[in-house]
């Protein structure tokens, strides 16, 4: 068994988690139509929690075929409002429109991490996180998008926890590495029972 670790993911935010817990891995983006992934999945009403999951496996797969010596792992994301799951903004536009449906409501966010060995998946771990937004004024939300489009266009929600996005909630019901993406104890929990990494 190799201790190589691929990242199929290109987010910086996950990397930085990775790094600051030396974890040795590297990156390789997985190129998938996730847009087109996602509306056949909604097509055929997979939940938001099923959806991150699969889109996970996808990607971890997408690489793995590349790489079948090597452990890979994949990431996503779903943002989970009332059973409808919705995707990162595409313009500062759909940003404010999410962002004021979402202001005085509970969401979840399911974050997804599916790990594949020699072309096959050997485990997984879904975590949840229940997201209680104030209410916000339309003004604030437009100046919000306005400050913090460049970094939130990358995000679920619109919305990044670890900046001002602080500001837009009063409760967080989960693990703030599952908001930032990757559940990362039970991570290391499993790259330590396979000898990834040291404990």
């Amino acid at each position: 068994m190799t201790h190589t670790l691929i990242l199929a993911s290109g987010s910086t935010i996950r990397a930085q988690l990775l790094t600051k817990a030396r974890v040795p891995f590297e990156v390789q983006v997985a190129r998938i139509d996730e847009e087109s992934f996602r509306a056949a999945m909604e097509a055929d009403d997979i939940s938001p929690r099923d959806m991150a999951d699969h889109l996970a496996e996808f990607k971890a797969a997408r690489v793995a075929d590349r790489n079948p010596e090597a452990l890979v792992l994949g990431c996503d994301q779903v943002l989970d409002f009332r059973g409808r799951a919705l995707a990162k903004p595409d313009s500062p536009e759909t940003a404010v429109a999410q962002l004021g449906f979402l202001a005085g409501t509970t969401h979840d966010l399911h974050s997804a991490i599916v790990l594949f060995d020699h072309g096959q998946p050997v485990w997984r771990h879904v975590g949840r996180v229940r997201m209680t937004m104030r209410p916000l004024s339309a003004d604030y939300i437009k100046g919000y998008v306005a400050r913090n489009w460049q970094e939130i266009r990358h995000c679920v929600g619109g919305y990044q926890l670890e900046e001002e996005g602080a500001r837009l909630f009063s409760r967080i019901d989960g693990d703030f590495f599952t908001v930032l993406g990757l559940p990362l104890l039970p991570l290391l929990d499993h790259l330590a029972v396979r000898g990834v990494i040291e404990t």
